[in-house]
């Protein structure tokens, strides 16, 4: 049996909403991962670095990461990001997982008089100390259920395939306009199974001039074209809602703010200031999946929520372009998502400000 020292007591990582005002074991760890290994530290209750050690991204690497931080009696480990084999090994083990930024790493640094370098020990270091230090403003991460793990497995797959679909589609327009071009435009998208079906039964151009107008529509009536949009394009907007609840996740730890949920998504602009000098930039560091499911989710919403058409095409008309005017709409919808979501509420349009606002001007101009 080991002993009390290395086996802290510390509560189940997904029931745990706040930190315990002291650490297990009066330690705490802190690990800087990498692609091809990781840093961890572990300092006592007054700060001082008890364990430094380095372990390789493999298998036998997180396994001898796991002894380590166990060995030294800890119980709670900070990283700075909350996915990923490292963290599902932490999970495994029934270490506590807190998770601060690489922004607030790199902002921490100063504290402990680096010049702001980039080195891993010490930022291993510099997250152990922190949470020390600062566990009123911590919270535990919470794993993601199976459900939400699942979903975004399948979204992710989908938006591949879909990725695939585009890609195929355009080689074989390229080839099409080669080798056949009265088949490219024929139909309204190159890859629908109408136009498929077409290509299936019309291979080439000897077999496609047997057609006239007669047996063209003979051949469509056959095969029940209707000339219209195919409706499996009217779901969209279900699998855009699921990809993005699969990359948010479940933890509304994660996000005390709206603020933070859209830094994290890249949908907030990068504001940078030195004395009087203040630049506002295109925020790099994201979640670049979030990102993605958040934007296309807000483009999307302008075709059927006139409060997000307004915003959007006022933006255009400020001299923003599409990319720009799509994170500016997709800021506003995280705010409204944050909402609802810390409050457990469905979206209602009648308590939302600024359609009611919008609706308002729209009968006083009438």
């Amino acid at each position: 049996m080991k002993s009390a020292s290395n086996t802290p007591n510390v509560a189940s990582p997904r029931t745990a909403a706040v930190l315990p005002d002291e650490p297990p074991g009066g330690v705490t760890a802190g690990l800087d991962w990498a692609r091809d290994d990781h840093a961890v530290a572990v300092v006592d209750e007054r700060g001082r670095e008890r364990v430094r050690h380095r372990v390789e991204h493999s298998a036998a690497g997180l396994r001898e990461l796991i002894e380590t931080v166990r060995g030294a009696g800890c119980g709670e480990v900070a990283i700075e990001r909350p996915d990923g084999p490292v963290v599902d090994a932490l999970f495994a083990a029934g270490l506590t997982v807190v998770v601060i930024s690489p922004n607030q790493v790199k902002n921490l640094r100063g504290r402990y008089g680096s010049a702001g370098n980039k080195d891993d020990r010490f930022d291993a270091y510099v997250l152990a100390d922190t949470l020390r230090t600062d566990r009123a403003r911590l919270r535990p991460l919470v794993p993601d259920t199976a459900q939400t793990i699942s979903l975004r497995r399948a979204v992710r797959a989908r938006k591949d395939l879909v990725s695939h679909r585009v890609g195929v589609a355009n080689q074989l327009r390229a080839h099409l306009r080669n080798a056949f071009p009265g088949a490219v435009g024929l139909f309204a998208e190159i890859d629908s199974p109408i136009s498929l079906a077409f290509l299936t039964r019309f291979d080439t151009q000897d077999r496609a001039d047997w057609l006239s107008p007669k047996r063209l529509a003979a051949w469509l009536s056959s095969v029940g074209y209707s000339g219209r949009s195919d409706p499996a394009v009217l779901h969209t907007g279900r699998v855009r809602a699921a990809r993005l609840l699969a990359e948010i996740g479940d933890c509304r730890a994660k996000f005390p703010t709206p603020e933070s949920l859209a830094c994290l998504a890249g949908a907030a602009p990068s504001t940078r200031q030195s004395g009087k000098l203040r630049t506002v930039g295109f925020r790099w560091s994201c979640d670049k999946q979030l990102r993605d499911a958040v934007i296309d989710f807000a483009a999307d919403s302008r075709r059927t929520h006139p409060w997000a058409a307004d915003l959007y095409n006022r933006a255009r008309a400020r001299g923003h372009n599409h990319p720009h005017a799509a994170r500016i709409l997709a800021r506003a919808w995280l705010y409204v998502i944050w909402h609802c979501w810390q409050n457990n509420l469905a979206y209602d349009p009648t308590q939302h400000g600024a359609l009611q606002r919008l609706l308002q001007d729209q009968q006083a101009a009438a």
